[in-house]
C-alpha cells in the first residue's frame, strides 16, 4: 500500500502565501514524477505544476512565477509553495506521485481558498 498524504492548505487573502506538502509512504517501487494537480467547484481537475526525479519542472501558465514546485528524493515529499495568491487559486490540491513502474497515486486533497 502507497499513502500520499497533503498538508498546508488552508485560508488566505489574496496576495498571500500558502506552502503544500506530500509525503508518501509505503511500498513505493521508485518515484518518478510528482505533480499538484487542483479542482475548483464545477470545474475539471487541471495539472498545476510536475517535477521529475532529476528536478525538471513545468508549470501551467497560469501559476507561472508565483508557485515552484520542489522535491526532496530522500525523504519522498513533494511541496508546492505558492505565491501571490488570488481568489481564481481557489480549488481542492491534490498530489499525484508515478512510480517507475508507472503506477500513479493521488492524494486524499487539501483545500486553499484564497479570499479577495
Amino acid at each position: 500500500q502507497v499513502q500520499l498524504v497533503e498538508s498546508g492548505g488552508g485560508l488566505v487573502q489574496a496576495g498571500g502565501s500558502l506552502r503544500l506538502s506530500c509525503a508518501a509512504s509505503g511500498s513505493i517501487f521508485g518515484i518518478n514524477d510528482m505533480a499538484w494537480y487542483r479542482q475548483a467547484p464545477g470545474k475539471q481537475r487541471e495539472l498545476v505544476a510536475t517535477i521529475s526525479s532529476v528536478g525538471s519542472t513545468n508549470y501551467v501558465d497560469s501559476v507561472k512565477g508565483r508557485f515552484t514546485i520542489s522535491r526532496d528524493n530522500a525523504k519522498n515529499t513533494a511541496s508546492l509553495q505558492m505565491s501571490s495568491l488570488k481568489p481564481e487559486d481557489t480549488a481542492v490540491y491534490y498530489c499525484r506521485v508515478q512510480d517507475f513502474r508507472a503506477r500513479v497515486y493521488w492524494g486524499q486533497g487539501t483545500q486553499v481558498t484564497v479570499s479577495s
